[in-house]
């Protein structure tokens, strides 16, 4: 089976992807497929995926999430009234914890 999507990133004039005839352009022209470049492209199909994976995790999807800019702000505040603004505060162990559950993909 053909990896439409890859086949689609590394050849973009791909209009049509069969699994048993190929890859053609738009003028109905077989497109002669390496698949060098189409496991390059998978390759940056799925880092592309990690980093929308990544991102999402710390904002919505992810078991620690950012808080709110409202509730950031509360506790910037908070901090600055207590004076912590460092590593101690609120906010940053917040920031910390949630980088730390969601570390950055390799």
């Amino acid at each position: 089976m053909l990896d439409h999507e890859a086949i689609r990133k590394a050849y973009p004039d791909a209009v049509t992807v069969d699994d048993g005839t190929g890859a053609f352009d738009k003028d109905g022209k077989s497109i002669t497929l390496e698949q060098s470049k189409i496991d390059a492209a998978r390759t940056t199909l799925d880092a592309e995926a990690a980093a929308v994976k990544y991102k999402t995790d710390r904002t919505t999807d992810g078991s620690t999430t950012y808080d709110s800019y409202g509730n950031q702000l509360d506790m910037l505040y908070a901090d600055m009234l207590a004076g912590k603004l460092d590593t101690t505060g609120t906010w940053a162990t917040h920031i910390k914890n949630v980088k730390d559950s969601n570390p950055k993909p390799s």
